[in-house]
């Protein structure tokens, strides 16, 4: 694993100098060319210097990992040096392995007279992975070894070099060899047979696994040799194929699907097909995996056979095989196996034909929908549904008014599912004609769901509900009218407050106090809501309006922070109930902002409320923590001495605790992304090359163990991407600072636009690892960041400090962008 990720730092290097040569103006091709590779020189004989120095163990093991990706034949002899080493020795092979070129062949070959017994073994080893043809001669005769670890390693080297004067050595030891090493005898002689495979001498390769076939080895090593000598006959295997899945043998049974899997041609299909017919119902469902694996049409007819009949389980696995492989042919028997008196069967049907690939299919069932009645009629109602069939839409509608109730329920609920504007419509007048309750609200949900994804175009078709003689549908149409949105559905809501019945004011003013807020033409909600809360003759009105103005103070984007804390302001004189003061103390917890402490302070009188406006100022005091110091501390600082309850003024005090020791971090952020296209380091995106595109959204703080340190992961997930965090600086004069920061993984800052620091290298976020000095502009700052992720934890902490490390004064942080 660690040489992927040295893999990938390497890529990261280079991006990161692509980047850089774009910015300066690229050289020609020669002079970098010529720089890189004397970069590269002078990278490797710093690392060979350490192999050669004094250095502890530990940084030579690393050094060895390092050259696994600089090094090349110069570095062979430093690395040769430390085969004899118990400490090293495996870590120096890790880089011979790597290393490119005869120099380490030939260094390994001399080690294998120099060591002996574990060390050996992992030299042997390393020649194996290089698959070094020079070293047959030298490690035939170890396959005598007295020791048997040594021996086996012999055998599995020259399994990997492959080649005759490997398998002449191996094969005879398969009769010879002692027990502790026979087994590795076999798999040498079978990794040899792979090598003749691949190299087209099929029949040696077919001879030799026969002969480890035949031989007293283990098990494991003759089911080896049994899938390879299926393979290596292709067609001609399908005989010794069908014998494994005869076999009594589980393990040979399994090999035989395994190879079943693999073994190409549609001679094994059709084998395989023949056998399942034979089989033991444990084995056919099995068998259908491996058809389903193959994704053969000659296995149709076999798979069909198996849903009409047989057990259960085998039924269940040949639906499931279909979806693999099947046509519209498969409809009528999966239509039939939908209507078994056996309702887990008959769902599995169901889910098979939803999930059948081709137009012809839907095109078969929108055909059969017309023509079929009862339970057929019903299932084909609802796999159009789930199949988003449009075309069958004109049947569908029909049968909303079918005498079976049952059909009727399925077609309104394929219409929820697919239908739009013109089908709302259509089930407002099927609503209209009918008196049962439950039918009126599965029609209420169908219209819900389509005005939810047709939006303002279903308005004047749910209108009639909306003005209808009967409360129960105006009620209806009231909640259909508010998923479609609109100022005319809004006003038909607006209008409803006023009903002649209570039942439906008391909806109409519930649906406008939850008035979707995705609909950017309902921002008129806010005026509405006002004037309730201000003048509603029930109080559960006031409440209800109370409650929904608030949540659109909190999740309108039009408002400024300034003009949220006024809308704030002005309804608190209306606030006069305990409960309804608590109402706005929920709101305002969720609302990191200085304004909104004063807010809550003068709540924190009010015996009736203390308690809640304790754990809203709490909550506030944390949100503003990295933002807004100041405010947060002095918050704090009051809860600690004067909180009634133990557990604030406790909590309080932890926050100030935290606000001490990491006072100098960053933790108020935007964060814009993920984005994922090209080579994520290297690619520019919108938030540095065409700023005005790109979103931001806050990016929480860390946890309470490390509140310091910025989870990208929990925020955005994933791995190969990137993502940018911003945050605004304002100093009180010119000063000399210096970034500290660690981010895993690559990174890039620009303050106030300009380029400052570029590292595509991964590694752990670790606080103060990168340090870059800056000098801070009066005024605001802008700062940016670009992080990387590769793959483990995506995180980030950053401090600003003067420009000797020490603490830096006079600093205001907020993430929001300042105003003009």
């Amino acid at each position: 694993m660690f040489r992927i990720r040295f893999f990938a730092l390497c890529a990261a290097f280079a991006a990161s100098a692509a980047f850089a040569m774009a910015a300066a103006g690229a050289p020609s091709a020669a002079a970098e060319n010529a720089a890189d590779q004397n970069a590269a020189d002078e990278r490797q004989r710093k690392l060979i210097g350490v192999l050669q120095s004094d250095a502890p163990p530990q940084d030579k093991a690393i050094t060895c990992k390092h050259l696994a990706i600089y090094g090349n034949e110069e570095a062979v002899p430093a690395l040769a040096a430390l085969l004899p080493d118990k400490e090293l020795a495996s870590w120096a092979r890790i880089a011979l392995e790597a290393i490119p070129g005869p120099a380490a062949d030939e260094a390994l070959r001399e080690a294998m007279g120099k060591v002996q017994g574990r060390l050996l073994v992992g030299v042997i080893n390393s020649i194996g992975v290089r698959r070094d043809t020079k070293a047959v001669g030298v490690l035939v005769p170890r396959l005598k070894d007295a020791d048997a670890d040594v021996a086996s390693a012999a055998a599995a080297a020259l399994g990997r070099i492959g080649g005759p004067a490997a398998a002449k050595a191996l094969e005879p030891l398969l009769a010879t060899a002692p027990a502790a090493v026979r087994s590795t005898v076999a798999e040498g002689c079978v990794l040899c047979a792979e090598r003749f495979l691949a190299d087209g001498d099929r029949n040696e390769a077919v001879r030799l696994y026969d002969v480890v076939r035949k031989a007293d080895v283990l098990k494991q090593r003759v089911l080896e040799a049994t899938r390879g000598a299926i393979l290596a006959r292709q067609a001609a295997g399908v005989p010794l194929l069908v014998e494994q899945l005869r076999s009594t043998d589980k393990a040979f049974f399994n090999i035989g699907l395994r190879t079943a899997r693999e073994l190409p041609g549609p001679e094994a299909t059709e084998a395989l097909a023949a056998e399942l017919g034979n089989a033991a119902s444990d084995r056919q469902a099995l068998m259908l995996l491996a058809l389903a694996d193959r994704g053969d049409a000659k296995a149709l007819p076999a798979v069909l056979d198996a849903v009409k009949s047989g057990a259960d389980h085998v039924r269940t696995a040949a639906m499931s095989a279909l979806a693999r492989f099947a046509d519209a042919s498969c409809v009528p028997v999966l239509l039939d196996a939908a209507l078994d008196e056996n309702a887990q069967l008959a769902q599995t049907a169901k889910a098979t034909l939803a999930r059948l690939p081709g137009r012809d299919v839907d095109a078969d069932l929108a055909a059969r929908l017309p023509k079929e009645t009862g339970r057929k009629r019903q299932v084909l109602i609802e796999v159009a549904g789930q199949r988003r069939i449009e075309a069958a839409l004109p049947a569908i509608v029909r049968c909303a008014e079918d005498a079976d109730a049952e059909i009727r329920a399925a077609a309104v609920g394929a219409i929820g599912t697919i239908g739009g504007a013109r089908q709302a419509a259509d089930l407002v007048r099927v609503l209209q004609k009918t008196d049962d309750p439950k039918e009126q609200a599965a029609i209420e949900k169908a219209l819900m769901a389509i005005g939810g994804r047709a939006g303002t175009a279903c308005g004047p078709h749910l209108m009639p509900l909306a003005r209808s003689g009967a409360p129960a549908l105006r009620v209806i149409g009231l909640h259909a009218l508010a998923c479609a949105g609109g100022p005319d559905a809004l006003a038909a809501v607006r209008s409803a407050i006023g009903d002649t019945d209570e039942t439906v004011q008391d909806e109409a003013v519930r649906t406008l106090s939850t008035w979707p807020s995705r609909w950017p033409e309902d921002d008129g909600v806010a005026e509405p809501l006002l004037a309730l809360a201000k003048s509603a003759r029930k109080a559960p009105h006031q409440v209800l309006a109370l409650r929904g103005y608030l949540q659109w103070v909190q999740a309108t984007r039009k408002l400024k922070d300034d003009e949220r804390l006024a809308k704030v302001n002005e309804i608190l004189p209306l606030v006069t109930r305990p409960e309804d003061k608590k109402l706005v103390l929920a709101s305002l917890s969720e609302f990191p902002h200085p304004g909104a402490l004063k807010i809550v302070e003068s709540l924190l009188k009010e015996e009736a409320v203390r308690a809640e406006a304790e754990l809203a100022m709490l909550k506030i005091a944390q949100g503003i923590a990295g933002s807004n110091r100041q405010e947060a501390r002095a918050a704090a600082d009051m809860l600690r001495t004067q909180a009634k309850n133990p557990t604030v003024r406790k909590r309080a005090a932890q926050v100030i605790q935290q606000m001490e020791k990491f006072e100098d971090y960053v933790t108020a952020w935007q964060v814009s992304g993920p984005y994922t296209e090209g080579s994520v380091f290297a690619t520019a995106y919108p938030p540095e090359k065409d700023p005005a595109k790109a979103q931001w959204k806050a990016l929480p703080p860390g946890g309470a163990a490390q509140p310091w340190m910025m989870d990208l992961s929990a925020a955005l997930g994933g791995e190969n991407r990137a993502c940018y965090v911003r945050t605004y600086v304002h100093c009180d004069a010119e000063r000399r600072a210096r970034l500290e920061f660690g981010v895993d993984d690559g990174s890039k800052v620009w303050l106030n636009g300009k380029l400052v620091h570029a590292d595509g290298a991964g590694g752990a976020a670790t606080p103060g690892e990168h340090k870059v000095p800056v000098a801070l502009r009066k005024g605001w700052n802008a700062l940016m960041l670009k992080i990387t992720q590769d793959s483990g934890p995506w995180e980030f902490c950053l401090r600003i400090g003067g420009a000797d490390g020490g603490k830096l004064d006079g600093l205001k942080v907020q993430p929001l962008p300042p105003a003009d």
